[in-house]
């Protein structure tokens, strides 16, 4: 099994999806449980099937080899989103007890299907510390972002940095994240932004520190700003496919046509149901394994 995923823009060979299947289970189980997972209203089941059978069509006809996480007890709504459980590093998978409670046992879940497909664990964050995927934020093979934040916490930090020691890293930025919306909103450094090739970067500066700011320009990466009113409809979370291929949510104009002016090609999905109320859009619906 081929793994390896220090890079949020290299092109996607193996993926790690978990279908509304398995994860919301039916119209039901969403009445019971939206409110307890603080959505933002509760998603209506058979729109969610549509919405992703749009979604994955495009991840089908682009990456070669695509898992899928199987129903588990252990978890429930947000497992749907695969990617803040874990890294996988050149190494192996870092798994994560998240920052929201509810979330904590989706890793074991997780551990147990990547293990069983032969993806091997380099470690786990442990309690005190808290991570999740959301914040780590590759900006190449040897420099990783990590927001700080109410998800990640110092301790999950070092834990971090710890375990990728021999993972060939050469530079930690650490980003202060904001107080947002509060200690219940889903704010990742990834809310903020997302490679969309290897030196573009849609960004929403607003709550991006100056410095993390700088060092981006410094570095030669051109930031396509999002505005308040699409950053609020997930228009700064775009999942990048292949060097300037892109796929995110309908709904976004302004951004969608500042990327292509950009010269990235840009796929969007209808979300409303599947991404915005849960607040997880394309890049939180993946998990790349493999990214060359």
């Amino acid at each position: 099994m081929n793994f390896g995923c220090q890079s949020m823009t290299g092109k996607i060979e193996t993926i790690l999806l978990k279908k509304p299947e398995q994860a919301f289970i039916s119209q039901e189980n969403l009445e019971n449980t939206w409110e307890e997972f603080k959505y933002f209203g509760c998603p209506d089941y058979e729109k969610v099937l549509e919405e992703y059978a749009v979604f994955e069509k495009y991840i089908k006809e682009n990456v070669p080899n695509v898992y899928y996480l199987p129903e588990d007890d252990r978890t429930g709504l947000d497992s749907i989103y695969t990617h803040d459980p874990l890294k996988i590093t050149c190494k192996g998978a870092i798994y994560f007890p998240m920052g929201k409670a509810l979330r904590s046992p989706e890793r074991l879940a997780t551990r147990a299907f990547l293990e069983s497909i032969g993806v091997p664990t380099l470690g786990e964050i442990t309690p005190p510390g808290k991570m999740e995927g959301g914040d780590v934020l590759w900006i190449d093979e040897k420099t990783v972002a990590i927001g700080r934040g109410y998800r990640t916490n110092d301790e999950g930090i070092r834990q971090f940095k710890e375990l990728t020691k021999d993972c060939g890293i050469e530079e930690y930025i650490v980003v202060p994240m904001p107080h947002g919306g509060g200690v219940d909103e889903c704010l990742h450094l990834m809310s903020i932004i997302s490679f969309v090739d290897t030196k573009k970067a849609v960004v929403y500066s607003k709550f991006m520190p100056v410095f993390f700011r700088e060092y981006l320009i410094e570095h030669g990466i051109e930031l396509i700003e999002c505005n308040d009113e699409e950053y609020d409809y997930l228009g700064s979370n775009v999942l990048c496919i292949e060097p300037g291929k892109c796929i995110t949510i309908d709904g976004n104009p302004d951004i969608v046509q500042k990327m292509r002016d950009a010269g990235v090609e840009v796929t969007t999905y209808e979300g409303r149901e599947l991404s915005y109320k849960g607040t997880g859009g394309p890049t939180c619906l993946t998990c790349p394994i493999t990214r060359l």
